[in-house]
This record gives structure tokens, sequence and C-alpha cells, in this order.
């Protein structure tokens, strides 16, 4: 890897951590009280030294760390590595941080030894699945693997389509960026791939999953999936298409609790402010819905475009686990 992607890989694993940390000040409250407490742009300030984090980036670590765990990068090595990463995390006394209750519910099912395709809450796609994903964008790997991965990790715990193929295009966005894409081609691209992706069902990763949904078969499975996955990027490009009036993204794109919105809404955030990455952050931590993981993922994407030189100097020392985000990002 060249220096370049090494510098945008922490970039974005630390723009995650930023977000997510910007946006849990602000989750839960309505956007009026937002700019009452912060003005109209929004919190630009990490607050508190360490600046805590959420769930979000405490998963997105433990994806990381799982991911290096693995002794090789198949489904029969790293499946393991996640489930250990996770039931960790699932038991840590610093797991205080309002946490999914599907994440929690597939855990416990976790423990218990049941084969993850039956611990895994089949019928969520809850934001869950893909904010803990941009580490699997980060890994050098050809884009079947990472698509294994990606929709491994989420479903984990999510098993529902949507939540598979969000993850996926959440990790291929990560990937064009790190690897220099422009963010304003990335909802083309991404689109693209899941057209391209539409009936495919990586049955090396996923076993038998696609039976708990009643699905006809595994390629209508992932079609559903892929489909709401389309229409929430359609919608981003009918957003971005009109003038920005400033206001919470989540009325054009949704309230990011599901993950294709999440996705989406964080995209539009990124996008409308390419050159203000803490404006990004600030925009996804402005919104009336999951603004923890739209600000974490906005940070994701805008870190991978422009590396570390996009955030604040002292924001690396001042973000909780600062260590391993940077041991991760090497």
């Amino acid at each position: 890897m060249t220096d370049a992607p090494l510098r945008r890989a922490a970039g974005s694993l630390f723009g995650l951590a930023y977000g997510d940390a910007l946006g849990k000040e602000t989750e839960f409250l309505p956007v009026a009280e937002i700019v009452r407490r912060h003005g109209p742009g929004g919190p630009r300030d990490l607050v508190g030294h360490p600046a805590l984090v959420t769930d979000d980036t405490q998963m997105a670590l433990a994806v990381g760390w799982a991911l290096r765990d693995a002794p090789a990068l198949t489904p029969e090595a790293v499946e393991p590595a996640l489930r250990r990463r996770f039931l960790a995390w699932a038991v840590s006394p610093d797991n205080n941080r309002a946490p999914g209750m599907t994440c929690l519910r597939a855990c416990a099912e976790l423990s218990r030894g049941l084969p993850w395709q039956e611990a895994t809450v089949a019928g969520s796609k809850g934001c869950g699945a893909n904010m803990r994903v941009t580490p699997v964008g980060l890994v050098d790997v050809d884009l079947d693997t990472l698509a294994g991965l990606a929709q491994l990790q989420a479903g984990l715990t999510h098993g529902h389509p949507t939540g598979l193929a969000a993850s996926e295009l959440t990790a291929y966005a990560v990937r064009l960026l790190r690897d220099g894409a422009a963010l304003a081609d990335v909802p083309a691209l991404l689109a693209e791939r899941a057209r391209e992706q539409r009936r495919t069902y990586r049955a090396e990763w996923l076993g038998d999953l696609w039976r708990r949904s009643g699905a006809a078969d595994p390629a209508e499975f992932m079609a559903a999936g892929w489909d709401e996955c389309l229409a929430a990027l359609a919608r981003l490009t009918d957003a971005l298409a009109g003038p920005d009036d400033g206001g919470d993204p989540c009325r054009l794109t949704g309230e990011g609790w599901v993950a294709e919105e999440a996705l989406a809404t964080a995209l539009f955030c990124a996008l409308r402010h390419a050159d203000d990455p803490v404006g990004a952050l600030a925009r996804g931590a402005t919104t009336a819905g999951d603004s923890d993981s739209i600000a974490a993922l906005a940070g994701a994407f805008v870190g991978a475009a422009a590396g570390m030189p996009a955030w604040p100097t002292t924001w690396a020392t001042q973000i909780e686990y600062a260590d391993q985000l940077t041991a991760l990002s090497t």
C-alpha cells in the first residue's frame, strides 16, 4: 500500500470516529434544539478528553481487529474472529453507549454457540449492519472478497438482504474513495455496482441464510435488498440535483435508522460538504435521525477521500480509542 492510501485509511477510520463523537452529542435531539445549542452550522468541536464515541466506532474496531485476527480472509477464518470480537464487545463494560438492540440480541444468540445464520436477526436491516463496515473497505482484497467480508460482518447480526447489500455498497464506497475516486462520482458507481450484483448470492459467505426470508430462491432474496438500495440511491441523486437549503438531509434521503438510508444520507452530507470535511460531520450530526451513524459514515467517506489532513490535528489525540484507530490504519 502506498503512502497516499495509508493516509486515506487513517483519514477514513478517524473520520468515522470523529463523526460518531459529534453525533453522539446530538442523537435523539430535534434539529431545533441542536441548532439552539450549536448554531445553524451544527457541532464542529469535539467534547471531552477523551471525546467519547458510541457503539458505532466500537463495533467498527471489532470488525477491524477481527480482520487482523483471522489467519486468512476466508469465510471459515473470518466468521470465528468476528464472533469472538462481537461477543467481547457485548460484555465489555465500555458497551454502555445505547447500543442497538439488534446487535445485542444477535450477540446473545451467538454466545450460545448457534450457527450465525440462526443467531442473526433475520428481519433487521438496521444501520448497525453498515455503521461498522469501514475497515472492510480499507483492506487490500479483490472486490468479490470485499463483498463477502462486508456481507458476512453484517449478516452476523442483521440478516435482511438490504443490510447485506448496503454494507457491501458502504465498503465499496470507502474503497473507491481511498483509491482516488471523486466523491461526486460515487453515487453513480454504487448504483452501477448494485445493478451488476442484483441477483448475486454469495453462498460461500452466507450459507443458507436466504432460507429464513421466505424468498423463493437466493437470487430473489438478494434482489430485494439491492432494489431497496437502488431506490435509496435514486432519492440521493434527486436530492443532489436540487439546491441545498441547508436543512435536515433526513427529509430528503431518510433518517438513517436503516442501512440503505444511513448510506444515502451520509453520502449526501459528504457530497454537499466535500470541501469542508468538518462541515460534513456537522451536517450529519444536525439531523432528526440517527445522527451518530450518519455523521460517522460521512466522516468515513470524506476521510477516505481527503486523508488525515481533512481533520483538525488536535483531534487525533483527543478522540477515544485513538491508539486502536492508529494501529488499524497502518
